[in-house]
């Protein structure tokens, strides 16, 4: 095996190599896009080699892009000038990804990899696994943190064996009885949500008034997850808060941020258009329940083991109740996203937020 350390043409003693990973086989393809953008574009390339791999949104084909990165935003990066056919080397030695060069076999080597991939394959720990199997330190949360958080039930019971409050819920099968769910539904009280147990960005999400829209509902669910939850409508509205740092060190939060809505819930169009809903950084609260709000939301945090970077997403109800609602560990990464958006606030810049993330996972 020969080794290549080209590396994207950039390398010198005083450069760490780091990898992006984009794209990828999700719902969220495009969101990914926009975020890897954004976070590529602020990298400080005298510091840090950037190595972009992009996984096709079909066939799931892993490539070593070369190309404009104006191309990744346009999701126009497929061409086979631009990428490179790689995959991964699970000898840990290697610590990088193979390719072929006129027969032979070539290494890209990276000191970590900070996959910029939203929903299923990117944020469930398929890809952390992957990786760690590698033995690539992960920019983000690993392999077990992301699963949880990915799972709804599971990340609710987690949560609610700390003490904190979750909706109440219940959890169905494909091989469902409609009449014990439609018991179940009136238990919980109409309005309520269906979700995919395992899905992002609101994809699968419906809020249901009335008894006749259930069945209709969870069979749009089962189309992004086998597993559905039912799941009580809280009286309130969303705050969330963003944490950056890791677990046994000292750990940043951004400011709270609020979702207004002016009527439905904050679904895929809602969270990338603002049609009819607003964000607020600061959130409209009291300087107190704001303390309060961060406090639980660094709880919930190390209870789901979570690293380097998560939004954690809650309600605040009329009474100031704090409910638990999800843990977004790769959240929205533009510079108008609001993970960015909640600790520019607090006093980081968007870039600097970058650079912490990438010293974390190459340190490792």
């Amino acid at each position: 095996m020969r080794r290549s350390i080209e590396k994207g043409g950039f390398h010198n003693e005083s450069t760490k190599e780091s990898c992006r990973f984009f794209g990828g086989c999700s719902t969220e393809y495009a969101v990914s896009l926009q975020s890897a953008y954004a976070v590529i574009k602020c990298i400080d390339t005298k510091k840090y080699v950037p190595i972009l791999i992009g996984i096709a949104p079909h066939s799931g084909k892993w490539y070593w892009y070369q190309g404009e990165l104006e191309k990744i935003k346009e999701d126009n990066w497929q061409s086979e000038e631009n990428c490179t056919p790689v995959f991964p080397s699970f000898d840990r030695t290697v610590h990088g990804l193979c390719y072929s060069d006129n027969h032979h076999l070539k290494i890209i080597s990276f000191d970590a990899a900070l996959p910029v991939l939203h929903g299923k394959n990117g944020e469930d720990g398929t890809i952390q696994g992957v990786l760690d199997l590698m033995g690539i330190p992960v920019i983000g949360c690993g392999l077990l943190s992301s699963a949880l958080c990915m799972d709804k039930e599971l990340a609710h019971r987690i949560v609610q064996m700390n003490g904190i409050k979750a909706a109440r819920s219940f959890t169905i099968m494909t091989n469902y009885s409609e009449e014990m769910v439609q018991k179940k539904a009136l238990e919980l009280g109409y309005p309520l949500f269906v979700k995919p147990v395992r899905s992002g960005s609101s994809f699968g999400i419906s809020k249901v008034l009335h008894e006749q829209d259930l069945i209709l509902a969870i069979e749009s669910a089962s189309l992004h997850d086998s597993t559905v939850i039912l799941e009580e409508m809280v009286d309130g509205f969303e705050v969330g808060c963003a944490v950056l740092g890791n677990k046994d060190s000292n750990l940043i939060v951004g400011e709270v941020d609020e979702i207004e809505l002016s009527d439905g819930f904050f679904d895929y169009t809602e969270k990338y258009t603002l049609k009819t809903s607003s964000i607020h950084v600061p959130a409209r609260i009291s300087p107190q329940k704001a303390k309060e709000i961060k406090e639980t939301a660094l709880e919930i945090y190390k209870a789901l083991n979570c690293c380097c970077f998560a939004r954690v997403d809650m309600f605040l109800t009329p009474a100031g109740e704090i409910y638990f609602n999800e843990v977004n560990t790769i959240p929205g990464f533009t510079e108008h996203s609001r993970y960015p958006n909640m600790l520019k606030e607090a006093g980081l810049p968007f870039d600097e937020v970058i650079e912490r993330l990438i010293e974390m996972g190459v340190s490792k």
